[in-house]
C-alpha cells in the first residue's frame, strides 16, 4: 500500500510540472503572436493547441484530485 501512495505521489508531481510547462508554452506563443508584426497562421495555431492542451490537462487534474501548489 505504502509503494502505491510513493508511485502516485511521484507521477502526481510529474503530472503538475507538465501542466507548468504546458502553461508556460502556451503564454509564451501569446506573448510572440502579441509582439508579431501581421498575422501568422502558424503561431496562431500552436497557440490555439497549446492553450487547449492546457486546458484539458487542468480538466484531467480535477478528475484525478491533484492539487497544483506553489
Amino acid at each position: 500500500m505504502f509503494q502505491r501512495k510513493k508511485l502516485r505521489k511521484e507521477y502526481d508531481q510529474k503530472f503538475v510540472e507538465l501542466i507548468e510547462e504546458t502553461k508556460n508554452n502556451w503564454l509564451h506563443l501569446k506573448q510572440l503572436m502579441h509582439l508579431s508584426y501581421g498575422e501568422h497562421d502558424e503561431l496562431k495555431y500552436k497557440a490555439l493547441m497549446a492553450k487547449a492542451k492546457y486546458i484539458y490537462l487542468l480538466r484531467e487534474a480535477k478528475l484525478r484530485k491533484v492539487s497544483i501548489k506553489k
